[in-house]
């Protein structure tokens, strides 16, 4: 009978450990399907601005945005293009046409250039600017359907009810367009309904700012139709239709295109040390 009373304290310790075991699985379910903050998976990338852009050198087509200032909202557009016989030297391409970049200017975005310069603006998510820098292009998205726009040589995807731009920098998916039904867990609290925007993504292009999807360094970069109604975009550069239906007609992925955004000061500075024309 004495040995007994020594029995109940294990007895019970198991009695718990039993009763407790489903809060330990389902918390070990939370850590297998909610993902981990980016925030925590990434460090903060170096400031640098690269002295050479090996990229720029096999470019045969350059887009190049500059503005007055880093805190001007208007822009000017300019295409180059080059063959591999010219070598260096560009050749301009058609006549400058207007554009509007974020409400507050530029600022240093991530990009094939590096980062930036200490004492100059860094972009980040939320501050309107635009990016500065040198960006390859991505994939075209627009409302029409693929057989539409048949003359695009860049990829196209089809903006529908479900395809969100995730500006959330704690989601797995900051800094990407995805289409929510082919997502098993979304992780995201904030992100763009690319329907919903309306005219504006009527057709665009994406700008890889941000590649390596920096947590709060910019997201969802695009190059896209230009709304008169609204005084300058959340970090977009926007021009006209019909100037943007030129100028991806134009855009052949096996020419590598870049596109260039600077203050013209800056410009000036890294014209020649990058090659540009």
């Amino acid at each position: 009978m004495s040995a007994v009373p020594r029995r109940w304290p294990f007895i019970q310790w198991v009695v718990r450990c039993i009763a407790l075991l489903p809060f330990a699985q389902m918390a070990a379910s939370l850590v297998t399907f909610w993902p981990r903050s980016a925030a925590g998976s990434l460090a903060d990338p170096p400031l640098k601005l690269k002295t050479a852009i090996p990229e720029l050198a096999s470019c045969a087509q350059l887009v190049i945005v500059t503005t007055k200032s880093w805190d001007d909202v208007t822009a000017t557009v300019q295409r180059y293009e080059r063959t591999p016989a010219e070598g260096s030297n560009w050749r301009r391409l058609g006549h400058p046409f207007p554009a509007i970049i974020g409400q507050r200017g530029l600022a240093w975005g991530i990009g094939l250039h590096g980062t930036g310069q200490p004492g100059e603006p860094e972009k980040r998510e939320g501050d309107k600017k635009a990016p500065a820098g040198v960006f390859p292009f991505g994939d075209v998205f627009g409302t029409a359907r693929p057989e539409q726009v048949r003359f695009l040589r860049l990829p196209y995807r089809q903006v529908t009810p479900t395809t969100e731009a995730v500006d959330d920098p704690r989601s797995r998916y900051y800094n990407q367009v995805v289409d929510r039904r082919s997502v098993s867990h979304p992780d995201w609290v904030s992100s763009e309904s690319m329907l919903q925007v309306g005219g504006r993504y009527r057709l665009g292009v994406i700008i890889e700012h941000n590649a390596a999807a920096y947590p709060g360094f910019g997201s969802c970069i695009f190059f896209h139709v230009w709304d008169p109604s609204y005084p300058g975009t959340t970090g977009c550069t926007a021009i006209s239709y019909d100037h943007l239906v030129r100028l991806l007609r134009w855009l052949n992925p096996k020419k590598n295109p870049l596109i260039v955004q600077l203050p013209s000061s800056e410009y000036g500075e890294l014209k020649q040390r990058w090659g540009l024309p």
